[in-house]
């Protein structure tokens, strides 16, 4: 791929909090990815877990970074990619949501976050998450000044078995109260034979402060977050046909429904 990538200010160690790839890119589509790595700075080590655990789904969205990658030199669109792992600090929450650093994950202890005070979690999220979230503010405002109104897809990716029952979507689309982007998503990928696709599974996308809320909801912009199942996009070849696949659709999308990219708020149900 030849796209064109920046990365933030370096910390001593070379580690970047956030990836900006194609940002001159055309498209009018901001793609996002919240979990893309599971990359932590040096001086936390790895958190004094085990390198496997922090290589499995606890530390990150496995194959969401590629084929948001992937997604924006198709789309010719920019997109900003989280530098550090979940565990680390969740780019994907509030900045005063209490699951901002997990103390634990999917039934593993995280030693280097179970006695994190409050100025430990103000000063990860000086570092790692407020960069994030400005790398993402300034590429919407980049947008909107220029007279577009982006639509704002985050990629994500769940695991194929959750306490031992087996998901059965291939894809999922989350949304709250905008359901501008997300219904015309769903009806196109339930279009695909053989898929299936769930409407808000398999998780809700209901979450106050979360990347959609902050980004789509309170702005207004047409948004919605796409979960993709593991086993279909953690080899390179499935990474590149979910990206294919993405892209015909939301190239097809903006061609045929042009009233999507329009500022409208619903607010959230978060808000009652």
């Amino acid at each position: 791929m030849s796209q064109a990538v920046a990365s933030s200010p370096g910390m001593a160690d070379g580690f970047r909090p956030f990836e900006l790839v194609n940002p001159a890119g055309r498209g009018r589509v901001i793609l996002l990815c919240d979990h893309a790595s599971n990359a932590i700075p040096e001086a936390y080590g790895t958190l004094g877990l085990p390198r496997a655990e922090l290589d499995r789904h606890i530390g990150w969205d496995i194959g969401a970074g590629e084929v948001t990658r992937r997604l924006a030199e198709a789309l010719d669109c920019p997109a900003v990619l989280s530098g550090f792992s979940r565990l680390l600090i969740d780019p994907n929450r509030g900045a005063d949501d209490p699951t901002l650093v997990m103390k634990l994950s999917d039934g593993a202890v995280i030693p280097g976050n179970r006695d994190v005070d409050a100025e430990e979690v103000a000063a990860r999220r000086a570092a790692f998450w407020q960069p994030y979230q400005d790398a993402i503010a300034g590429v919407i405002d980049a947008a909107t000044a220029s007279g577009e109104v982006p639509l704002i897809i985050s990629i994500h990716s769940f695991t194929p078995v959750w306490r031992g029952r087996p998901r059965p979507w291939h894809a999922g689309i989350l949304w709250d109260r905008d359901p501008r982007l997300a219904h015309a998503l769903i009806g196109a990928l339930r279009q695909e034979q053989g898929l299936v696709i769930g409407d808000n599974e398999p998780y809700v996308g209901r979450l106050k402060g979360d990347t959609m809320y902050r980004n789509g909801t309170q702005r207004g912009l047409p948004h919605a977050l796409v979960e993709i199942r593991q086993d279909l996009i953690d080899t390179h070849h499935g990474a590149a046909e979910w990206a294919g696949r993405l892209a015909s659709i939301i190239a097809q999308l903006l061609a045929a429904h042009p009233d999507l990219a329009a500022v409208e708020h619903f607010g959230s149900t978060t808000d009652r």
